[in-house]
């Protein structure tokens, strides 16, 4: 249950190249400013971290911070460019993907990769602050403390609306949400599509979140871990080119996917490896995701296999590129247009429907990533 909110509306006169103070709530702040390149950035702080993001530009998050460590992926990229071309400005921590495509296009597509949404132009876009209830999808053992999960949790977010219409075939509008909570080092991710047609529409729909790899860093999933449930991409997609040796490990990752649940250094991840895996979720409906550091803290992806069947893990390690997706959360897999349409995995919208997929995401303290883990080794058991 939500209380009362304020809300501002933002326009691209708040930012310039002085970052300014736009709201408090407490111990969360927003600040707006521009990056070099001239795209709005939006700072959103809490006692416990920051997030960077981009409020006209695919209403990223570029970059995520906890207990002052930076959880983004290292990329080629300082900062987010004015482009709509996904590799032009590949950097940041979040990119919502789809909507009437998303993946590599294959031989027969059309599409831009993944997609007009990572990138997309909002509109409109606000800043929201208000307190909220604790929910049960926030458990105290994992980034929620039990003081706050029974009382009302602050919060500062982000929001925004775009809609893409295109004659005879598309028109949904989209409307993200992010939400830093005080005290929290875990924070809420949603986006909601609605069909805004008289007649039913295709929806294609993943979250790219990219954390970055540690060396020896373990990944624990709640996942059955044999080839069956944790299958491996064997074809190799159109934007990349393997080098020596590529195709013998990959081919080795599917016949033992386990291999790559500890991240050693010379682990060849490059130019990347895809993973196609199966969720099982708990009883309150998330599945999880962790990286745990060899130091015992986590970063960690919540999300609900029930809103999202498809669910892949890509991993980049390369002199340019540090990247783990630990899951990339989708109606569909990142495999084109026509392959994913192939393989059945297109969702429907009849009209005024609305889809919505929710996410928390963000770092565990070595205590709570203990507490987390067995929460998974328990759920595989059950």
């Amino acid at each position: 249950m939500t209380s009362l909110e304020t809300v501002i509306h933002l326009t691209p006169d708040f930012f310039s190249e002085r970052e300014k103070l736009l709201v408090e709530h407490g111990p969360l702040s927003a600040y707006t400013f521009r990056f070099d390149s001239g795209v709005c950035g939006l700072r959103l702080t809490s006692d416990v971290g920051e997030l960077v993001l981009l409020p006209f530009q695919g209403q990223q998050v570029w970059s995520a911070t906890f207990n002052k460590r930076t959880l983004t992926m290292k990329s080629m990229f300082d900062q987010p460019y004015p482009t709509r071309v996904f590799l032009d400005t590949f950097g940041g921590f979040l990119q919502h993907c789809g909507a009437t495509a998303l993946g590599g296009p294959g031989p027969k597509d059309t599409h831009p990769l993944h997609g007009e949404l990572p990138n997309a132009p909002y509109e409109s876009a606000y800043v929201v602050v208000g307190e909220d209830e604790a929910d049960i999808g926030h458990p105290a053992d994992a980034g929620h403390p039990v003081d706050v999960l029974h009382s009302k949790r602050l919060y500062i977010g982000m929001g925004g609306e775009y809609q893409h219409t295109v004659a005879f075939s598309h028109n949904y509008l989209a409307e993200p949400l992010v939400k830093l909570y005080a005290g929290a080092t875990i924070f809420d991710v949603t986006m909601t599509i609605t069909n805004l047609k008289q007649s039913s529409q295709e929806l294609l729909y993943l979250a790219h979140v990219n954390f970055k790899p540690v060396d020896n860093g373990r990944l624990i999933y709640s996942a059955i871990p044999t080839a069956e449930h944790v299958r491996v991409r064997a074809s190799i997609p159109s934007h990349i080119t393997p080098g020596p040796g590529y195709v013998e490990f990959i081919r080795e990752l599917g016949a033992h996917p386990e291999k790559h649940h500890v991240l050693a250094p010379d682990m060849a991840f490059d130019p990347e490896a895809v993973f196609f895996i199966d969720y099982l979720a708990d009883e309150e409906g998330w599945a999880h995701s962790l990286q745990i550091h060899p130091g015992g803290n986590a970063d960690i992806i919540r999300h609900r296999p029930a809103q999202l069947p498809k669910a892949t893990r890509w991993i980049s390690r390369t002199p340019d590129q540090d990247a783990i997706a630990l899951v990339e959360a989708g109606t569909c897999e990142p495999e084109g247009y026509t392959a994913e349409k192939a393989k059945g995995n297109i969702k429907y919208l009849a009209p005024a429907e609305t889809f919505i997929a929710e996410f928390q995401i963000g770092a565990l303290s070595p205590e709570e990533a203990k507490l987390e883990e067995g929460k998974i080794k328990k759920l595989l058991k059950s």
